[in-house]
């Protein structure tokens, strides 16, 4: 294990006050990690593979059962307990740690690095997305000449002729400021858990989670208008790819944000157990990461799939 990096004590030594503290850290880390392995690395959740295969059947059958109307409900609603048991399984697997005294000055910075490489990959989710949206809408006209002639006169323009878009000044602005808004509260909240008053911190996590929810079911209403009101559905000939990209990037992050919303409600419970000091409290803090990111990809999805091309 140590050799996997040649000098690990010139990697962590800058988060510490002295040569010292950083070598002790170190030392501690190395003793944590060890005794992790013997104990099967301390997880006793599930296999990450069988949790990935999990998360995409459930979004797999949620858009064939919501959005196209096919398959069987069970896939659906057994994807979405077992994603969620799987993520209990996670989270119980780090508090016990963290109560165990197992997360060291070492391993915090593996989790905050671990955290900031996830939100990462996630961005890279939605840049396909958007990447997908730019190709079709910016050059529509020249790619359906050549592969689709029979819609070309549809697409000559984007969204493509016969598709009634949203208004982005209804809905999809009260969701922007829904969103605007909870960012506001987790971070109200952080900054009064640092400063160890718990009783604001709750209250604005509180906020923060019902706001969440808040913008949930404001989305599954804007999607009931879109599916089956005036505006434009998820297939057909000339609006697929415009229906597709769009409940895709939308619908992404709007499962991002009920992740997110699950993520704050574990913190409000842990929070109230006790478990969050103004000095520890990553967990709290991963969370508030994970809700600006869902802040800021909202702001790109309103700004360009509802207002600029619309």
């Amino acid at each position: 294990m140590k050799g996997f990096v040649d000098d690990p004590l010139s990697v962590i030594q800058g988060y510490f006050a002295n040569e010292e503290a950083a070598k002790a850290a170190l030392a501690g880390g190395w003793k944590a990690v060890e005794a992790g392995l013997q104990a099967n690395a301390g997880f006793q959740g599930l296999d990450p593979a069988l949790q990935a295969k999990t998360i995409a059947d459930f979004k797999t059958s949620q858009q064939w059962y919501w959005l196209l109307g096919k398959g069987d409900p069970i896939l659906l609603v057994g994807g979405f307990l077992f994603t969620l048991y799987c993520m209990a399984s996670w989270w119980g697997d780090v508090i016990k740690e963290s109560h165990k005294g197992d997360h060291t000055p070492v391993v915090g910075i593996g989790l905050r690095y671990g955290m900031i490489l996830f939100i990462a990959s996630e961005v890279m989710f939605f840049v396909a997305w958007f990447w997908m949206f730019f190709e079709v809408g910016l050059f529509a006209d020249e790619r359906t000449l050549s592969t689709i002639p029979e819609v070309a006169s549809a697409w000559a323009k984007w969204p493509p002729t016969g598709v009634e878009t949203l208004d982005a000044f209804h809905l999809p602005l009260m969701n922007t400021l829904v969103l605007l808004l909870s960012g506001t509260t987790v971070t109200w909240a952080h900054h009064a858990l640092q400063e160890g008053n718990r009783k604001s911190a709750q209250l604005g996590l509180i906020i923060t989670v019902l706001l969440g929810l808040g913008f949930t079911g404001l989305q599954v209403l804007e999607y009931q208008h879109a599916l089956h009101g005036e505006y434009f559905g998820f297939g057909g000939e000339t609006v697929g790819v415009y229906g597709s990209s769009f409940f895709m990037a939308t619908g992404f992050h709007g499962a991002h944000v009920i992740i997110g919303t699950i993520f704050l409600a574990v913190c409000l419970f842990r929070l109230m157990a006790g478990h969050f000091t103004p000095k520890k409290h990553f967990g709290f803090e991963a969370a508030a990461w994970y809700w600006h990111f869902v802040d800021v990809v909202w702001l790109f999805l309103f700004a360009f799939i509802y207002v600029a091309f619309s």
